[in-house]
């Protein structure tokens, strides 16, 4: 079998916010390497630092030490695919421009950026909708255009911060489904940020369990569980209930 490269590896990464009042360490001394095509998750109470750590893997903040290392050397600015929990998406833009705007920023031509957009829209499912403005769509279509568009940096990590947190139950149950056929059908390497245990659990090839402020990793689980996953099978249950035995999170 064969061994699957690193695409990230993070060393000793520690974060401290220096206040006018007082200091704030965020991140103490964390180490973890992310694999070509794995889908990692980063799972952790709410304010423990997590989005901090994606924000220093997309180069939007400084780490106050340690050391962040790519495969092909560090992806520029608007090369990684990031989501965010809420859509930022244009809303005076179609769908179509929304998801083309990476490839408009470095001069690809229209009719070029406009079929790998196409392509991408068909991949989430908004085939029809490409016309459309944000604000005629649902939440979980507009998290879709966020996605495309993700994709369409053409990167090849993608950067997840609780995508799916403002979605209501129903909806972020799809919304998860969506995501594992998508990176079925097109793997990239995903860091995916959750304070949800069942939805780690449900999404990730291994888990990361951070613990609260200073947050460091408390434990890693491997998931080991086929998929489609289903939450009330017993493994996925058993492995649910271990990780809420070593976490604070209010369940």
């Amino acid at each position: 079998m064969a061994v699957l490269k690193n695409k990230i590896s993070l060393k000793n990464i520690s974060k401290t916010f220096y206040l006018k009042d007082r200091t704030v360490e965020v991140l103490k001394d964390i180490t973890f390497d992310v694999k070509e095509n794995e889908f990692l998750v980063l799972l952790g109470p709410g304010q423990c630092g997590k989005t901090v750590m994606l924000n220093i893997i997309a180069d939007l903040e400084k780490q106050t030490s340690g050391e962040i290392a790519f495969d092909g050397g560090r992806p520029a600015m608007g090369d990684l695919g990031v989501v965010f929990q809420k859509y930022a998406l244009f809303p005076w833009k179609t769908v179509m421009e929304n998801v083309e705007m990476n490839q408009k920023l470095k001069g690809v031509d229209k009719e070029t950026r406009r079929v790998k957009a196409q392509g991408y829209i068909d991949l989430v499912g908004l085939r029809g909708f490409e016309s459309s403005l944000p604000k005629q769509l649902s939440g979980g279509m507009k998290q879709r255009v966020g996605i495309a568009r993700a994709y369409a940096s053409e990167s090849d990590i993608m950067l997840m911060d609780e995508p799916f947190g403002a979605l209501d139950a129903q909806t972020r149950y799809q919304m998860e489904d969506e995501i594992i056929k998508i990176w079925e059908k097109n793997k990239r390497t995903i860091v995916f940020v959750t304070n949800n245990v069942e939805e780690a659990v449900y999404l990730g090839d291994r888990i990361l369990l951070l613990a609260s402020r200073p947050s460091y990793i408390k434990k890693e689980y491997i998931v080991n569980l086929p998929r489609p996953r289903s939450q009330t099978d017993r493994a996925f249950l058993e492995l649910r209930n271990e990780i809420v035995e070593n976490t604070d999170l209010d369940i």
